[in-house]
């Protein structure tokens, strides 16, 4: 078995980025929310035995159905995994359940077969986020502390590397259809199929890597009630924890502006600003391209500065964003260079803020055998994060019919972080 620190270990862990990033980019942000929107345009589809009028607010329920799903289950799951010692046994479960549900989207060929493109979004969906929830609670068990900046962060740099080749055979597939014989539409649900094989086939080198309860636990047969009582102790920890908690709130104060935007970029491009699809994917590419380049560049600084300057560098930057964004107007002159550059500036932060925070958090956690059940309430304050970001980001935009005041209001999110993170004490390893 590999020990802690070993760079083969620490290379395993980090190569299940690049295999279910793929997911993150070409289903939830690229090419399945474009070829959904195209087969459901102008129909009314029925779903759950009710009619929608508009399909893209039953696109949105369901993925915040899976966020509520995922929060509600992962404390409890975490729990039993660390009582266990089968957090990899969860992995690989959600693994499957995502990269399987994900390549069943290539039956959802028209409005007769919604349900099937709604409830395989769900189930991707939730295997995606809850498998990082095992994998991100692996990371004090590959790493030691002063290597865990650079391991979060070669983390995200192989995930924005694997998603951007797979988005790019998969757009030129979509592109050029001719040259294979096939149908736009046809190459759109070829893709979902290879995000499905690429995420559990390269998966299994992150697998045959990583150790399995290194605690060597022992679970008695009420390992279900055992694992509540895990829980329980370990919220505890967390309440009667300053640092920690002061952190949670910081995180999931910048979590509501960080994926509020991720999500709804596209969409801002799109709508308020007018740019036609091969703009909006040109800057979705430009972003991953650049994020390499933030997370390794921040991973760098937080040795020189300390975490908590180099995440306060980010979180000021993402403001810059909000308020830059609320600037655009669809009249401007070539307003989508100015798009692009805001996906350069959004790009250089967006791998260094998710890098930063995930090993900031690890190295603030107590010496405890309990990573998944910690790690669980990271992923639940992100998830409340997004269900809260998103339903503000709307409900302004309901308000105002702009979505400019939406995302200005985002930067309200960011600095209160800013505040949170300006009263955390210093610790060992995070200065």
């Amino acid at each position: 078995m590999l020990k802690i620190g070993d760079k083969k270990l620490i290379n395993g862990w980090a190569f299940y980025d690049w295999a279910n990033s793929v997911y993150s980019l070409v289903i939830s942000t690229a090419v399945f929310p474009l070829y959904y929107s195209a087969i459901t345009e102008d129909q009314t589809v029925s779903f759950l035995w009710m009619e929608w009028d508009h399909p893209d607010s039953l696109y949105s329920y369901a993925l915040s159905f899976s966020f509520l799903i995922v929060a509600f289950i992962s404390p409890i799951l975490s729990g039993i995994a660390d009582y266990t010692g089968s957090k990899k046994k969860f992995m690989k479960f959600f693994c499957w359940l995502g990269g399987l549900s994900v390549a069943s989207l290539y039956f959802f060929d028209g409005v007769d077969t919604v349900w099937i493109g709604i409830i395989f979004t769900i189930l991707a969906s939730i295997g995606f986020w809850a498998s990082l929830v095992f994998y991100n609670a692996y990371l004090p068990e590959v790493a030691h502390p002063e290597q865990q900046d650079r391991a979060s962060a070669k983390g995200f740099i192989h995930g924005y590397v694997g998603s951007v080749i797979l988005l790019i055979v998969n757009l030129i597939m979509i592109q050029k259809p001719d040259l294979f014989g096939i149908t736009t539409a046809m190459a759109s649900r070829i893709s979902f199929v290879l995000v499905g094989l690429w995420w559990i086939g390269f998966a299994q080198i992150t697998f045959k890597r990583l150790p399995n309860d290194i605690y060597n636990k022992q679970p008695d047969n009420d390992y279900i009630w055992k694992g509540f009582r895990e829980l329980k102790v370990v919220v505890k920890e967390v309440m009667n924890y300053p640092t920690l908690k002061k952190f949670l709130i910081s995180f999931f104060l910048l979590s509501i502006g960080v994926q509020t935007i991720i999500l709804m970029a596209a969409i801002f491009g799109s709508t308020e600003l007018g740019l036609p699809a091969m703009n909006l994917i040109v800057t979705i590419l430009l972003v991953q391209v650049v994020a390499i380049l933030g997370a390794f560049v921040f991973s760098r600084l937080s040795e020189k500065w300390g975490n908590i300057k180099a995440l306060k560098v980010t979180i000021v930057t993402w403001m810059l964003v909000c308020f830059t964004a609320f600037l655009l107007d669809k009249n401007q002159e070539n307003v989508e260079y100015y798009f692009y550059g805001l996906g350069v500036l959004l790009g250089f932060v967006q791998g260094a803020i998710q890098s930063l925070t995930r090993s900031t958090y690890s190295k603030l956690l107590p010496e405890t055998e309990d990573h998944a059940t910690y790690f669980s309430f990271y992923d639940v304050t992100e998830k409340i994060a997004i269900v809260l970001g998103t339903f503000v980001y709307g409900l302004l935009y309901a308000i105002t019919d702009s979505m400019q005041w939406s995302v200005l209001c985002l930067a309200i999110f960011f600095l209160g972080s800013f505040l949170v993170l300006n009263t955390l004490k210093k610790t060992k390893y995070v200065q």
